[in-house]
């Protein structure tokens, strides 16, 4: 019996009409000829083999035409599927052997009288189907009585049902005979997409819009397709009419969904995947994902789509060199998003850290252990190999390769080669992995380190405690002055008007003077070593000179810590390949739930485009300053109390307030063609 299907109209008409379509029950393939044919399916798919064209032996059927039409294949009343119904047409090929002369006259009489030599004529018929990501064959007996056998004339029809496919999908479709006589019958066929639903891009903002009519009522969901376990929604509405809905592009993943319905019982749903192969969303997903430590040996890794990528560990040194792979003698490993995986250690240390890779290409790097076993060691790295008649060699491993310990090389590791060797016999070295052949061994150095610079240090802290006390005698003041606070500005970096503002700042807390640290003045560094191990690098020296750290609160800003303070490392990545921000929260929250925040750190936002109360509460265990209006106390703040008088302080104020002002102005100014849509929903961040 017919049923209307609303869905299906959208997509196979402009016009809201109601379309029926033939609903088949159960999921059984079927086949049926035409009158005066008999036909069966064959039970299960077969294989595609279309072999090679051999020459008929006389009459013999085959297909000449494809047809198709769509049906409706229902598990359950309310549980159907769209499906494509196939008609083979059929017609005979060849003619019957004629008979030599010297027989003709003989045999006349005979072949009046006898039936022919085939009472009917049979072909085995294949039937091919593709539609990404499904293909099938099916195999149809058709068998013609010999009274309808005309060379060169239709036969009839057989008619397939049916083969289940999508909305919009591409379906390609074959028949041949076996054996074949011919080249193969084929058709490709677009089916119906939905012409009222599209999606397209302005600037930073992608639109969907609905094509329907004004009475039309119907569900709207956005989701995120993931692969383990259910969909996770993320916007849901009931909406009437035509509608025009707004995403920034930030917001998209490859694995973000859309799916529409209408508000009738019973009703389709029907989902879209239109970002799959767009590169923001790629570039968003990469910036979303986060290396998490969940016990000793192991971590996930979390993003809310898959992602095809390979794991390493490697040897981050002290200092911000590159981290050395420890590939060989540890092997890749295909990584699984938001599986727990675990990593071949014995034992862990700070200095090892994980590297994702995607495409050749390094994506992610955390040392996963920073925070758990303290900052970076200057431990040296053995590899030990084992040999045959338990003989071991021992090198280390270093930027310019593996250095053997008992060398004359001019490395560190070199020259101290059997002072480790003899660390290592006497078990002062940490062993983090092994296998049947080697070992990973990590030794420290302080002790070597502190062995040859002692006299050194030693002359340098006397002659550095004699300058201190000197020019605390002269004049204490003049040396802060001189060389100033050191200040670490972390901002969230939304767009280049807030980027100018920032900086304008920054230049201008450089003249009076500060020791000012943005990575607006360091993306050669932060290309290279990546936005959390710049900030490590940087909060560290600003924190051991007594310095302090400036958070710059924005809208974008605010809204990252409140998803950081919700979810944890699986909050949204920075805005851009520079931002330190977002990175910075992974130890900037630590410090201020622990209570260590005070005295070395500071919070601002600029007047216009933040409200006080916007402020996350627990930032505000230190002061938070509103600029330009503060400034005077944001100075104090900054350069440490007693080093100014107040009427100084003043004048630098107004200074730093004149050089803010027109970038904060420009800003704050609104567009001069805001453009306001007829009807518009703005979704998401």
């Amino acid at each position: 019996m017919p049923v209307p299907w609303f869905l299906l109209s959208l997509a196979l008409g402009r016009s809201p009409m109601v379309l029926s379509l033939e609903k088949l029950m159960g999921p059984q393939d079927t086949a049926r000829c035409s009158p005066g044919l008999s036909c069966h399916l064959w039970d299960g798919d077969v294989l595609c083999l279309p072999g090679s064209i051999v020459s008929a032996p006389g009459p013999v059927l085959v297909p000449t035409r494809l047809q198709t039409e769509l049906v409706l294949r229902c598990h359950q009343e309310t549980d159907c599927d769209l499906c494509v119904r196939v008609a083979i047409h059929l017609a005979v090929h060849g003619h019957w052997e004629e008979p030599k002369d010297e027989d003709r006259s003989g045999r006349a009489t005979d072949l009046e009288l006898e039936e022919p030599r085939n009472a009917f004529l049979q072909a085995q018929v294949v039937l091919s189907f593709q539609a990404y990501p499904t293909a099938r064959c099916v195999l149809l007996e058709v068998q013609v009585p010999a009274a309808l056998v005309q060379p060169g004339h239709s036969v009839g029809s057989v008619v397939f049902d049916c083969f289940e496919a999508a909305l919009g999908a591409e379906v390609r479709l074959w028949s041949y005979t076996q054996p074949r006589y011919q080249k193969e019958l084929n058709l490709t066929q677009q089916l119906p997409a939905l012409p009222w639903l599209s999606v397209s891009a302005d600037g930073d903002d992608v639109h969907l819009v609905l094509d329907v009519s004004e009475e039309q009522h119907f569900g709207l969901s956005l989701y995120w397709n993931q692969v383990q376990g259910p969909t996770k929604p993320w916007w849901h509405s009931n909406l009437t009419g035509p509608r025009n809905i707004t995403l920034n592009h930030t917001d998209l993943f490859p694995c973000l969904c859309i799916q529409v319905w209408p508000l009738e019982p019973d009703s389709v749903r029907t989902s879209l995947c239109p970002f799959k192969e767009d590169p923001r969303a790629h570039r968003n997903l990469w910036r979303a994902a986060r290396l998490r430590l969940l016990s000793p040996q192991g971590w996930q890794l979390n993003a809310p789509c898959l992602l095809l990528a390979e794991a390493t560990l490697c040897w981050q040194a002290p200092g911000g060199g590159p981290c050395l792979s420890l590939v060989p003698p540890l092997s890749r490993e295909n990584v699984t998003v938001n599986k727990t995986l675990e990593l071949p250690l014995l034992n862990a240390h700070p200095n090892l850290c994980v590297q994702v890779s995607s495409w050749e290409k390094l994506q992610l790097q955390e040392c996963l252990w920073a925070d758990s076993l303290g900052a970076l060691k200057d431990d040296m790295l053995l590899l030990e190999t084992r040999g045959p008649q338990d003989n071991r060699s021992l090198c280390a491993l270093e930027p310019s390769g593996c250095t053997p310990l008992l060398s004359q090389a001019s490395t560190r590791a070199a020259r101290l080669g059997e002072q480790l060797l003899q660390d290592l016999q006497s078990g002062q070295c940490l062993q983090l992995w092994e296998d049947d052949l080697r070992a990973l061994w990590a030794c420290p150095m302080d002790k070597y380190v502190h062995q040859r610079w002692a006299l050194v240090w030693l002359a340098c802290l006397l002659l550095a405690s004699a300058l201190f006390l000197l020019f605390l005698v002269k004049k204490n003041q003049v040396k802060a002055v001189a060389r100033g606070r050191a200040t670490l500005l972390v901002y969230s970096a939304e767009d280049s008007g807030f980027e100018r503002l920032v900086g304008a700042l920054a230049s201008a807390l450089c003249q009076l003077p500060l020791r000012v640290a943005v990575d607006l003045w360091s993306r050669r560094e932060l290309s290279a070593q990546g936005p959390l191990a710049w900030f490590h690098a940087q909060r560290r020296q600003t924190l051991q000179e007594g310095g302090v750290v400036v958070l710059l609160f924005s809208p974008g800003a605010v809204a990252l810590c409140h998803e950081w303070l919700q979810d944890g490392a699986s909050a949204s990545a920075p805005h851009g390949p520079h931002d330190a921000f977002a990175a910075s929260l992974s130890c900037v929250l630590p410090d201020f739930l622990q209570g260590r925040a005070p005295g070395r750190y500071v919070g601002a936002y600029f007047e216009g485009l933040l409200h006080s109360e916007a402020v996350p509460a627990l930032f505000r265990s230190v002061p938070v300053f509103s600029l330009p209006s503060q400034l005077p106390d944001f100075l104090r703040t900054l350069q440490g109390p007693g080093t100014l008088r107040p009427g100084r302080l003043g004048e630098r104020a107004k200074r730093v307030s004149r050089a803010l002002q027109p970038t904060l102005d420009q800003l704050l100014q609104p567009p001069r063609d805001p453009g306001d849509p007829e009807d518009g929903t703005r979704v998401g961040t």
